[in-house]
């Protein structure tokens, strides 16, 4: 993961940050010219060096992230992308680091809970990765931010999922996680917390692993291994700039 590092370490702004009107565009790892197509921008992230697993490719080419972008985006420009409620969807590189961060925890029949899921993208990564005989589950506490992922997930490739239910969106306080379905082999959080929240750690399994931007004006993507004795090892994986992981109020109302 030493190349991963030291490119994310320099293009850690492009990871999911508040969309600001009037702002500036953060520098990604390409520009929209060089990659009008899903598979292009794949094919970028392994030509980056972000993209290492033949999983992690074949997922993120299954699935089109051009139907998680509203129109008007350039989903396949290495930037995040502003979809409304002052939250964005990542930069490909953040998304490919994390399922990379997580691929040994997303195996067939695996359970991964996906906290702050936006428009669904992710989450629908995770259900390819760990199989209709698994779990992937997704937490949005906006409402329209769930119907729309929902609608997305409907024309991707992990739509065979969502009808069987093995794929799920709900409306929750990702700071809460999604009890029900606990324990998961892998946690993803896409916002960051001033602190891991206890409710996240204790709904991890035991070999499992959670990726979680941890700080507030200064962000670490923080990577949680819990032991099978139930101990908890954390390192720091690279600096970020993510939305607060707050309430519903709190982020409808951020300046």
């Amino acid at each position: 993961m030493e190349v991963l590092r030291s490119i994310l370490s320099c293009f850690s702004s492009s990871s999911r940050t508040r969309a600001r009107p009037g702002a500036q565009s953060h520098h990604g790892l390409w520009s929209s010219r060089a990659s009008d197509k899903n598979k292009s921008m794949v094919e970028q992230l392994q030509r980056y060096g972000v993209i290492r697993s033949t999983k992690v490719a074949e997922v993120m080419e299954a699935i089109d992230r051009g139907l998680f972008v509203p129109l008007g985006g350039t989903p396949y420009h290495d930037s995040p992308m502003p979809i409304g409620y002052n939250a964005t969807i990542s930069a490909p590189h953040m998304h490919a680091a994390c399922l990379e961060l997580l691929e040994k925890n997303l195996q067939p029949g695996m359970r991964a809970l996906d906290v702050g899921s936006g428009t669904g993208y992710l989450t629908a990564c995770f259900a390819l990765m760990v199989g209709p005989e698994g779990r992937a589950v997704g937490v949005e506490h906006i409402p329209e931010l769930v119907a729309t992922s929902i609608e997305n997930i409907k024309k991707s490739a992990a739509a065979p999922q969502l009808n069987d239910g093995s794929l799920s969106i709900h409306v929750a306080d990702g700071r809460e996680g999604w009890p029900e379905l606990a324990p998961y082999d892998a946690i993803h959080v896409g916002a960051a917390a001033p602190q891991i929240p206890e409710a996240l750690i204790q709904q991890l399994k035991p070999g499992g692993r959670m990726v979680i931007p941890v700080g507030t004006v200064f962000q670490e993507l923080k990577v949680v291994d819990k032991k099978l004795d139930g101990t908890v090892g954390l390192r720091d994986e690279t600096s970020v700039q993510y939305v607060p992981l707050t309430s519903k109020e709190s982020q409808l109302h951020a300046r």
